[in-house]
């Protein structure tokens, strides 16, 4: 067996950032509240049924962020989605300088 030096690299935090995803703070932002509504929904035992007669959001909704299917569900639903399951979000912004990538030209 031949060895190979594997390079170890630190993330960034933000996945879709590291493999340079476009939307990426907003795709990890939309991860970051499915993850609490999958959450809330195991804790409480609901299904998608039960938390669509629980917050009047559709239970496809519920679905689609079960699996992960965020395309068609905004930041503000999955914000709502959280409310209706009683619990509240709290966000907090850090602002940094974005890194270089392309030097622009001077004329």
């Amino acid at each position: 067996m031949k060895k190979e030096l594997l390079e170890i690299v630190r993330g960034s935090g933000n996945i879709y950032r590291d493999f340079d995803v476009p939307d990426a703070d907003v795709r990890q932002l939309k991860a970051i509240l499915a993850a609490e509504i999958i959450k809330t929904l195991d804790k409480k035992g609901l299904s998608v049924r039960k938390a669509q007669s629980l917050t009047g959001i559709d239970a496809g909704d519920f679905s689609r962020v079960r699996n992960a299917d965020f395309r068609r569900i905004s930041i503000e639903r999955l914000m709502a989605m959280i409310n209706g399951l009683g619990s509240r979000v709290e966000v907090a912004v850090r602002l940094r300088r974005a890194e270089t990538r392309h030097v622009a030209a001077m004329a």
